[in-house]
């Protein structure tokens, strides 16, 4: 069900059923459209604890026959469908672009994870130089 990519561990390609309700007055020539932008409207860019950040839906396998809803007039399909996730694990290297650095450590971005690295983390022989541009150098300036 989960298979590694091969340009990097981090990333994941999952297949995952989730069923969609869908008001009726979606229902028509367009209805598998809508139901497809609902699905990547909901599940695109959030996070799941079990699966990791939901990058992109990549494909639609199946959607199965509707139940109506008692009452509403809702109908819940269920979509199989196959998307990409961002699951970076503990001792992998990521490339990470700094966004902000203070006197309490720095910020970082690695596509959807925000990083924060402590101050306590950068080794002692590097202080923090405010300024324009503030930054940690070494003694010797590097």
């Amino acid at each position: 069900n989960i298979a590694s990519s091969s340009s990097s561990n981090m990333f994941f390609h999952i297949v995952l059923e989730r069923n969609m309700q869908l008001h009726p007055r979606h229902f028509g020539h367009d209805l598998r459209e809508k139901l497809v932008s609902k699905l990547m409207k909901d599940v695109e860019g959030t996070c799941s604890g079990r699966h990791g950040f939901i990058v992109a839906i990549t494909g639609i396998e199946s959607v199965g026959k509707g139940l109506i809803r008692d009452g509403t007039g809702f109908v819940t399909f269920p979509v199989k469908y196959q998307y990409v996730v961002f699951r970076p694990f503990k001792g992998e290297i990521l490339e990470a672009v700094v966004t902000m650095v203070n006197k309490m450590g720095f910020f970082a971005e690695a596509g959807p994870v925000q990083i924060f690295v402590s101050n306590h983390l950068i080794p002692d022989d590097m202080e923090f130089q405010s300024g324009d541009v503030p930054n940690y150098t070494t003694s010797d300036g590097s």
